[in-house]
């Protein structure tokens, strides 16, 4: 009889490289692995478990939805789904809000958004969409073409057109790229996947200008930054960027799969019946546990988030062997001397699970981790850096 890891080797695609360990409960930011080895949690399901494992809130706030109504589709209105977009439009500034079901599904609404927008406004032609070099906007043939990244590009061509691509804080070039052709300008405040780094203030106050000079869209990919995890509910925020659509998903779902395109005054009205769709979309059970999600993220908790985020790299960069750390707020880049992987590896036989991006190790821990359980897994990365 095959055990489960032999069941999964059998019969789930070989898409990802796991971790060998079965992870079966939690709570906050411990998790559980089968044979009840207790580990401290530096990865939140990347940056999905807002408020951590089994959060009473949110499975509260979702149990009750199920005992209404799991799915309706997008035929008819619901509850939740109408609650969270008028959340989230307070939250950011925006007008509108389509739902689906991913990050990757968040910036394809964006992306046929800035396309529509510029067509409807050029007489029918198409324009152009920029982005940055070591970017990531997700796994879909659209999102693949607009991420900056060749190591995704191998094997999947050919790619959607009508991209290109600048280095990041490099404002002569992105003014060499920009012209009357440019529909959209997509960015990462904080390149996650790319390596975990914050863009330039200066280099977002030059997007700022080029658009107010040609008139092309700001894109946030805010997928993995919003929801608090920077310390602002989105990383717009730091940089004073009001950007034209912002889209999200990770976080907001607190375990469930969602994703949002938000869409502001200038193309609020973009998007007309027909012209997109999601069956999955705003579904009442995941918007109502988002619902619970959002309501929590308020300013004492941002407040905490900045709080423990300098605590955290104040301590790291105490610890021999780390040579540099960045990122914004809960979402950490270490630098090492040492193989990121390998390292993730020794931690995660010590108790802490931790993810790695590029070379660097990545922390993207609950946004509720106590101060204890910071101490006691700094002090198993000390041992294993």
């Amino acid at each position: 009889m095959l055990g489960f890891k032999e069941k999964d080797k059998q019969f789930v695609a070989n898409t990802y490289g796991r971790f060998d360990v079965e992870l079966v409960k939690g709570n906050g930011a411990e998790l559980y692995d089968a044979n009840g080895k207790k580990y401290i949690d530096l990865g939140s399901g990347i940056a999905v478990n807002t408020f951590g494992a089994s959060d009473e809130e949110w499975k509260n706030a979702v149990i009750e939805q199920l005992n209404l109504i799991q799915h309706t589709s997008n035929l008819y209105y619901t509850e939740p789904c109408a609650k969270l977009a008028e959340l989230l439009c307070k939250k950011s500034g925006m007008k509108k809000v389509f739902f689906g079901n991913s990050g990757a599904e968040a910036n394809e609404c964006a992306i046929k958004t800035a396309r529509k927008y510029y067509s409807d406004n050029h007489n029918g032609e198409q324009g152009k969409i920029i982005t940055l070099v070591n970017s990531f906007h997700g796994r879909t043939i659209a999102t693949l073409s607009a991420t900056g990244q060749d190591v995704f590009h191998k094997n999947f061509g050919p790619f959607v057109e009508g991209f290109e691509f600048v280095p990041a804080n490099d404002c002569k070039a992105l003014t060499e790229a920009v012209d009357g052709k440019t529909a959209a300008v997509m960015i990462e405040l904080v390149q996650g996947e790319g390596g975990v780094n914050a863009l330039e203030q200066e280099f977002v106050d030059c997007i700022k200008e080029l658009s107010a000079k040609f008139g092309f869209l700001i894109i946030a990919d805010e997928v993995q930054t919003g929801n608090g995890r920077t310390g602002k509910y989105f990383a717009v925020e730091h940089f004073g960027l009001k950007p034209d659509i912002i889209t999200t998903a990770k976080g907001l779902g607190g375990g469930l799969p969602i994703g949002a395109c938000l869409l502001g005054d200038r193309v609020e009205f973009t998007l007309e019946a027909g012209d997109h769709g999601s069956t999955f979309g705003g579904n009442p059970a995941v918007c109502a546990g988002a619902v619970s999600i959002v309501e929590r993220i308020d300013e004492k908790l941002l407040k905490e988030v900045t709080e423990k985020a300098a605590y955290i790299k104040e301590n790291l960069l105490k610890l021999d062997g780390v040579k540099s750390v960045s990122g914004l707020g809960l979402m950490i880049g270490i630098e090492t001397e040492k193989s990121a992987k390998e390292l993730a590896v020794k931690a995660l036989e010590k108790g802490v699970l931790i993810l790695t991006a590029k070379t660097k190790l990545r922390m993207l821990p609950p946004l509720n981790i106590t101060y204890e359980q910071i101490d006691a897994a700094l002090e198993i990365l000390r041992e294993v850096i």
